[in-house]
């Protein structure tokens, strides 16, 4: 063997369906798939960015501007773009917002990576660059960030707008950020905000002005009988994880019949076991159920009979909340219901809106966000701009630490990492500055998603920022470089401090790989033949629609 491997004759060791990209070809193959990523969503940043109508394989139409959404809903089936999207869903669980930016700076730092490997600077040296640059951003966003009194309830106001302008919930967000600054502070308790308080709740057919935040609990189900109670007062509340229904045989079952009289004892049976399961709720003193699962007509009947008001169905989550809201426990067998299963509140039907309000006593502090636009479009969407908002405020509470947006933050970093870059020895200077040079990415991006030329707007910000004013940024709206703090124009510092260090990691992992070795096609959907040469992208054919 060794002679022909002297001979020049290569050993085999993969399949004939494998796939190999190596050193630079792998490189650009990764960067290329990443960059692709990133241009899906660039569009989309900042108060003037568009939307993406996304189709799926079923129909179903989603019209959003959230980074994490886009990139969730594309049908990706790239390795290396997916590794991007994760950068996505790690600031969304992190941080609430600011997807779009972690990923469009991701693909800028990989976008310079790779003018700096055609330079023949390894990427070992890039990495080291990237990371030391990344660490230095963190620490100048908080030298830069300003410490806010959590109490001030009109800068939270701006975070929150500032979140929301530019999505679905735009057009009444002063009205919207009420709300969600009210929300917050109600699920707040010692400086602790907990969201497992908080729920939100849509609704179509009405105006988005005529959202509203609810004290407790809605449920969005009728009475399971007409003779129910549609309002009760001081109720005891029980919470069931079982059906009120005849239980059915674990096993295929046969029953013959043979005369009338067996059938009716059969019946007779059915019939005890329901009045059996009524009984057990009496007994428990519940005026109020709340059933998870069915709810058997005729036991709807008893029910009504001993005035107990029921609901069934409710579903999963709300069961939950009711749980917190109420401090009652979720019983799941009606033969072991203890004194302190029930749950103390009081309900209220309301016919226009056909919900109910479910309130618990004066020691809860469970809200709802009630929701109202006049589509099923409209109100997704306008659920998606709201639940960032509410993240960003609640981390804004938490934190404590806010910065200028519309850019500032970006410029002003990036100015003192070009003058760190002048202590970092070795060609990982140079990556230093490619970070910085990939931060102004942002107030570009936002000025080309304004119309206005994004050459001119980085040269005034530059001058503003050379000149001290590290809060100077873009108000797109005034078309203006400006105090973005004082416009109202408010981030949580956290949030950037975050989609720094995910896009960094990101690009850093996409850099350090040099060799793919695919069992089969590049594509992770092994469902169809799409091929995976560098060239073609391979197993992007479903982005290239999406995009």
């Amino acid at each position: 063997m060794s002679q022909r491997m002297q001979q020049g004759q290569p050993m085999i060791v993969m399949s004939d369906d494998s796939q190999r990209v190596k050193d630079r070809d792998a490189q650009d193959y990764n960067i290329q798939a990443a960059r692709a990523v990133a241009e899906a969503v660039r569009s989309t940043l900042g108060p003037k960015g568009m939307d993406k109508m996304l189709v799926d394989s079923m129909g179903d139409v989603t019209i959003t501007n959230d980074g994490v959404t886009i990139l969730k809903e594309m049908d990706i089936d790239n390795p290396t773009a997916e590794m991007i999207i994760e950068v996505a869903e790690t600031q969304e669980d992190e941080a609430g917002d600011g997807t779009t930016t972690a990923v469009a700076i991701a693909g800028e730092l990989l976008k310079n990576a790779e003018d700096l490997l055609e330079q023949d600077i390894h990427p070992t040296a890039i990495i080291k660059g990237f990371h030391l640059a990344s660490q230095k951003a963190r620490e100048e966003v908080d030298d830069i960030a300003e410490s806010v009194d959590t109490d001030d309830e009109e800068l939270l106001r701006k975070v929150a707008e500032t979140s929301m302008t530019g999505k679905g919930a735009e057009l009444d967000k002063e009205h919207l950020a009420e709300l969600i600054v009210e929300a917050v502070r109600a699920v707040t308790v010692e400086g602790t905000v907990d969201m497992d308080f908080l729920k939100i709740e849509t609704q179509k057919g009405q105006a988005v002005s005529e959202s509203d935040l609810l004290k407790g609990a809605v449920v969005d189900k009728d009475p399971v009988h007409d003779d129910m109670a549609k309002e009760v007062s001081d109720a005891n509340i029980l919470l069931l994880d079982e059906a009120v229904e005849v239980e059915e045989a674990s096993v295929d079952t046969e029953v013959n019949v043979t005369d009338p009289t067996q059938l009716q004892q059969f019946l007779d049976q059915e019939e005890k076991q329901l009045k059996d399961k009524v009984q057990a709720i009496v007994d428990s003193g519940a005026d109020v159920v709340f059933c998870q699962k069915g709810i058997d007509d005729l036991a709807q009947h008893y029910l009504a009979k001993e005035g107990i008001t029921a609901v069934r169905r409710v579903k999963k989550s709300d069961i939950r909340f009711l749980r917190e809201i109420l401090g009652a426990n979720i019983v799941s067998d009606l033969d072991d219901i203890g004194d302190d299963d029930l749950g103390f509140g009081s309900i209220e039907r309301d016919e226009e809106d056909e919900l109910f309000y479910v309130t618990g006593d004066e020691d809860a502090h469970g809200v709802t966000l009630l929701l109202r636009g006049s589509t099923d479009h409209v109100v997704d969407e306008l659920e998606r701009g709201v639940t960032d908002a509410l993240d960003v405020v609640a981390q804004t509470v938490t934190d404590g630490r806010v910065v200028a947006g519309g850019g500032a933050i970006e410029v002003e970093v990036a100015s003192r990492l070009r003058s760190y870059a002048d202590s970092v020895e070795g060609r990982e200077q140079l990556a230093v500055e490619a970070f910085a040079d990939s931060l102004e990415l942002v107030p570009r991006v936002l000025a080309e998603n304004a119309g206005l030329d994004s050459i001119d707007i980085l040269v005034d910000l530059r001058a503003e920022h050379e000149s001290g004013n590290k809060r100077a940024g873009l108000n797109v709206f005034s078309s203006q470089v400006e105090d973005t703090f004082e416009s109202g124009v408010v981030e949580p510092a956290h949030s950037k401090e975050q989609a720094y260090t995910s896009a960094t990691e990101a690009a850093n992992l996409v850099l350090k790989i040099d060799d793919i070795i695919s069992a089969g096609d590049l594509s992770t959907d092994k469902g169809d033949d799409e091929g995976g040469a560098p060239g073609g992208m391979g197993g992007m054919g479903g982005m290239g629609g999406a995009m």
